[in-house]
């Protein structure tokens, strides 16, 4: 009789364990992760340019007048392109002594001795403007000094776009609404009845800005400044309540 009853009262509370724990696996909420993304094209309306000018003279201050005489020079380019000369920076001179190793040999013997070559004095000429094609325009046509004596090395402009930040805000929203539809249209095609409930987590994703046309991601986030015209990218992943 004992025997039964303990039998009986295991078969009970087991029943109850199993039924407690299918309430508190059917309570809890059911979600579903999606990934929305946003895409854009956008326009560089910032440009900035720069280039090295140069110059070597067996004295220092000889080399620091020359190249101050080169970087009028290159100013005045500027200026006639039409850039205001509150658009144009002038970084620090730099002057380096140059030198070079002459080697000698003289019945088997091996002599070394550092010969001076002179000084030579650098600057950085540097312009920032929304006038795009100007600069773009420039940064040809600057190698045309060279034929002026004025040795200057002329870099590629660089690309940006100033609404970038506002822009991103816009895009990480438009994103999640991306999500959202796809949720929805996830939980349609499965059945059932069910629907897609409030956010219970979202995850914002890294900004791409790549040259147009390209679809190169990274974990830290592209910026490209090579190209006029760029797409910038983004994703979220957010996660939804699925309501029965």
């Amino acid at each position: 009789m004992e025997r039964r009853a303990l039998a009986l009262a295991l078969v009970v509370s087991t029943l109850i364990a199993s039924v407690a724990w299918s309430v508190v696996r059917l309570s809890r909420p059911t979600t579903i992760d999606v990934r929305g993304s946003a895409k854009r094209r956008i326009t560089s309306d910032l440009s900035e340019w720069s280039a090295s000018v140069s110059t070597t003279k067996k004295d220092r201050v000889e080399a620091y007048t020359a190249l101050k005489k080169d970087v009028e020079s290159v100013v005045a380019f500027l200026e006639q392109a039409g850039f205001p000369r509150d658009q144009v920076r002038i970084s620090a001179a730099s002057l380096d002594q140059r030198s070079h190793e002459e080697v000698t040999e003289e019945n088997n013997r091996i002599t070394r001795k550092t010969v001076f070559d002179g000084w030579s004095a650098s600057q950085t000429v540097n312009v920032v403007s929304k006038d795009v094609q100007r600069v773009e325009r420039v940064s040809r046509e600057a190698t045309q000094l060279l034929e002026k004596g004025v040795d200057i090395a002329s870099q590629s402009p660089s690309y940006l776009f100033t609404g970038v930040n506002a822009l991103k805000i816009e895009m990480l929203a438009e994103a999640s609404r991306d999500a959202r539809q796809r949720a929805e249209r996830m939980i349609e095609a499965a059945g059932g009845g069910a629907k897609v409930g409030s956010v219970v987590g979202i995850d914002t994703g890294v900004i791409n800005i790549n040259a147009a046309n390209s679809t190169e991601t990274s974990w830290e986030g592209n910026f490209d400044t090579s190209s006029f015209e760029k797409d910038i990218l983004t994703t979220v992943r957010v996660r939804f309540e699925v309501k029965n």
